[in-house]
């Protein structure tokens, strides 16, 4: 294969040589384009990643009145839910561990304020539309 640029100064096809190619999908790019190889380094196409979700929105912030009526911990997880997540991930993004944030999600799932959904070997937490007016009103 031999590299040709294109009209627009990117190159159509490149000469990998062997070393094949190096995708780059990113949030941040809004058309594709190819970044050289040089040296060792093969090319890599970069282009945008599918399925960002909520990656720009802001996430709702649980308001002193939500965290003093459900405990700050219990509000801050229901934050977190407004996109599906594991309890693994929240308790990443929350710093609590898996037994405090697996007993959160039960009394917040028992509330109606959190569904549940198995997916293969995990299980996804997002906020009902009960959730989702507290979350809106606090």
């Amino acid at each position: 294969m031999t590299s040709r640029p294109a009209s627009n100064g990117v190159a159509s096809a490149a000469d990998l040589g062997g070393s094949g190619i190096t995708l780059a999908p990113t949030a941040f790019a809004t058309r594709c384009r190819l970044l050289p190889g040089s040296g060792a380094t093969p090319p890599a196409p970069v282009y945008p990643a599918r399925a960002v979700g909520t990656l720009w929105e802001r996430r709702a912030a649980a308001g002193d009145g939500l965290g003093r009526l459900l405990g700050r911990s219990r509000a801050r997880l229901l934050g977190h839910t407004s996109s599906p997540s594991t309890t693994t991930q929240l308790a990443a993004h929350t710093g609590l561990s898996l037994g405090a944030v697996s007993q959160h999600l039960a009394v917040l799932r028992d509330a109606g304020l959190v569904t549940s959904h198995r997916y293969r070997r995990e299980v996804h937490y997002t906020a009902s539309d009960l959730g989702i007016a507290l979350l809106e009103r606090a």
